[in-house]
């Protein structure tokens, strides 16, 4: 139970897919406008990276290490992930149509999100189970959940003040981003 806590703490906040492994940065710089939206994008990518944790491990431990298939695994998890976002992209077109239209191109974009593919990877390379690479892919996408809410947060913030010409739009997006990263590495001490 310890290595667990320790690897959704690690995964979550030390080792941020976004702020210190700079995976999933379209969607972390696209959909972080608004607060609803960032939380929506949130939710679908913890959806997609805990199921493609689980079934990428099964697949990897059940299907290629017994047939010596190892060196397909990139494809497979492409396929795998590709498949749960289609799921997702669905399921959001008819139950929650409001979600659905604000993401619009950016959940597509699930499926060629590094971070998603990172995280599958990942498990195979530090040699997790399915267990603890469940753990990891769900800790990992709380950690993109926390820092695209906690960037939308801020960009509300920053529309109301007065901001240098020079730096509108994009350029304070990225000094916004940088200060977190920064900030995100006071948790290097939890582990």
């Amino acid at each position: 139970m310890k290595e667990l806590i320790l690897i959704a703490i690690g995964s979550a906040l030390v080792n941020n897919v976004v702020l210190s492994r700079f995976l999933g940065l379209c969607p972390f710089l696209g959909v972080s406008k608004k607060v609803e939206t960032a939380a929506g994008m949130g939710g679908a990518v913890i959806f997609v990276i805990t199921i493609s944790s689980f079934v990428t491990s099964l697949v990897y431990q059940y299907i290629l290490t017994p047939a010596q298939l190892t060196y397909l695994q990139t494809i497979v998890f492409i396929l795998v992930i590709a498949a749960l976002v289609q799921f997702v992209e669905m399921f959001l077109k008819k139950k929650m149509v409001s979600l659905y239209n604000a993401l619009g191109v950016y959940l597509p974009l699930i499926t060629t999100n590094c971070a998603v593919l990172g995280v599958a990877l990942t498990n195979v390379q530090k040699s997790y189970g399915i267990l603890e690479g469940v753990v990891n892919g769900f800790a990992t996408a709380v950690g993109f959940t926390i820092s695209i809410v906690i960037l939308a947060g801020i960009r509300e913030k920053i529309e109301y003040n007065d901001i240098s010409p020079a730096f509108k739009g994009s350029p304070i997006v990225l000094i916004t981003a940088g200060l977190m990263a920064i900030a995100f590495c006071g948790f290097a001490g939890l582990i």
